[in-house]
């Protein structure tokens, strides 16, 4: 888990800092190789290649294989290998830009999930207003790429 925030912050540390400069393309480069390639190639991993750890890390090990965690961690293997082909063919900036919305809206809907689970203790809470940030930071990214004309 730590490898996915490490990758998510250096993708936003570059994107933010490059939007900071005016460069919207550098900034979109960023997002679509880092956030949404990088974190969703290591998710892939963390869900379905090393699930069971990560079932324990979310207490989710029920002694058998959960298969909607290797559902998500297929999902985040196809943004995350569409993320990195978009980077490195260097496809529009509003091509790349509805890449990362997808993954923004995705991480949406999770952290509001996770946000308002009332099984969810207050200090768990607490932590997943990260998630609500990282996929604001997501959707900002993707709509100024998508309205840039």
């Amino acid at each position: 888990m730590q490898l996915t925030w490490l990758l998510g912050f250096v993708g936003f540390w570059g994107g933010f800092g490059a939007l900071q400069r005016g460069d919207l393309v550098s900034a979109t480069a960023w997002i679509s190789s880092w956030v949404v390639g990088g974190v969703g190639v290591v998710s892939f991993l963390r869900h379905a290649v090393f699930h069971r750890s990560d079932a324990k890390r979310m207490n989710w090990d029920y002694g058998k294989r959960n298969d909607f965690q290797l559902e998500a961690g297929f999902a985040n293997l196809a943004w995350g290998l569409v993320g990195l082909i978009a980077w490195a063919q260097a496809w529009a900036m509003q091509t790349q830009g509805a890449v990362i919305l997808v993954f923004g809206i995705y991480m949406a809907q999770a952290a509001g999930l996770h946000l308002f689970d009332p099984s969810q203790r207050n200090a768990k809470r607490a932590a997943q207003l990260v998630n609500v940030v990282f996929a604001a930071c997501l959707l900002l990214f993707g709509s100024l790429a998508l309205l840039h004309a």
